[in-house]
């Protein structure tokens, strides 16, 4: 059965890596890891606090036991104490198991529903 994480990119980026059959994330150079959520609550909860209002964000569902293994997956907590999950390396396009948009919610400023990617 596979684990699935979910990462937000940005439309921008998630095309670049595509094109060059690598995504990394900003924060890989920045920071050594991509960022990720453990299940869809909390990557939610992390686009209303980061990211209210872009229109530009994709949800990547990625399946970490197809990841290389020079991309591994730790699980860390955050200064909050929740834990999140951390991918030391880039995400190739085949570990990505589904791709959805990030819209805007009308009805509450700040917060997104997932769609179709498209």
């Amino acid at each position: 059965m596979p684990s699935i994480i979910y990462h937000l990119a940005f439309r921008t980026d998630w095309e670049a890596g595509l094109a060059s059959g690598e995504y990394r994330a900003p924060s890989l150079a920045d920071e050594g890891f991509i960022h990720a959520s453990g299940d869809e609550e909390q990557m939610l909860r992390v686009a209303a606090r980061l990211f209210a209002g872009r229109t530009d964000l994709l949800a990547l569902d990625v399946d970490t036991e197809r990841l290389p293994n020079d991309s591994p997956v730790i699980r860390e907590p955050a200064r909050s104490g929740e834990m999140y999950p951390h991918v030391y390396g880039p995400i190739i396009p085949d570990a990505v198991v589904q791709v959805r948009a990030l819209v805007p919610d009308a009805d509450n400023p700040g917060f997104f529903t997932l769609t179709d990617a498209g």
